[in-house]
């Protein structure tokens, strides 16, 4: 009997460490089993992009307005339902010179999920961002950055990269809710290269959005430029 609960105990030891392993791994923003992951782009020169996640809502052109005053063009992620929603916002983004990948169509978790579910949350999506005009490669990045086994498998047959990011000033609370601990954030760790993410398209990310303006001018008096995803790729060394 004792022999058999120490058994049953082992097995559940490593079920458990198992998971926690899975877990961290989904979560990191630097390795996955398949594919290419990109956390930021390896370059000597002072550039820099600027992503957005979800998307896009009614804020849309208050957030095309912004940009084009600060003369900057950046890279936003959204999900194919909110595009499938607000095609006509789509279209702006595009031309307003932005550059549009995906977030997914339902934003869900893409760990635990069938092959099937992913191609379709990939597949759909992609046809709503090529329908609103954009053009080029269509990057894609995991909701909640999580990505496990399945994905970045099926991501390389795609011939798709997992982007990801190394700059989240929103991940920490007390950062978040002041635009101006957001925007020290980000110049005192920024990098060649970086791969900055906010979240601006919601009322309850005001603070992100007026955050905007600081990071851009701060940066560029550090000597950094703004680029879209794609055109930060090229800089890659």
């Amino acid at each position: 009997m004792k022999r058999v609960l120490f058994k049953k105990l082992i097995i559940v030891m490593a079920i458990a460490l198992i998971l926690t392993i899975g877990l961290r791994i989904s979560s990191s923003r630097s390795f996955q089993f398949y594919g290419n992951i990109l956390q930021k782009v390896e370059t000597q020169d002072k550039v820099v992009a600027l992503t957005f996640d979800d998307g896009p809502t009614e804020l849309t052109s208050e957030i095309i307005k912004i940009l084009a005053e600060l003369d900057v063009n950046a890279t936003f992620f959204v999900t194919g339902k909110e595009l499938e929603d607000n095609l006509g916002a789509g279209i702006n983004l595009v031309e307003a010179g932005h550059e549009l990948g995906s977030h997914s169509y339902s934003h869900q978790r893409m760990i635990f999920k069938s092959p099937a579910f992913i191609k379709n949350e990939i597949e759909k999506t992609d046809q709503l961002i090529r329908q609103v005009g954009h053009q080029g490669e269509i990057h894609f990045r995991p909701p909640y950055g999580k990505k496990l086994v399945i994905l970045p498998y099926i991501l390389r047959d795609y011939d798709k990269k997992t982007i990801m990011w190394d700059l989240e000033p929103e991940s920490y609370p007390e950062i978040a809710s002041d635009r101006k601990k957001i925007v020290e954030y980000v110049t005192e760790n920024v990098k060649p290269g970086s791969i900055i993410l906010l979240h601006i398209m919601y009322e309850s990310r005001s603070e992100s959005l007026n955050s905007l303006v600081g990071i851009v001018e701060t940066l560029r008096e550090k000597g950094y430029s703004f680029l879209t995803l794609s055109q930060l790729l090229k800089t890659n060394n």
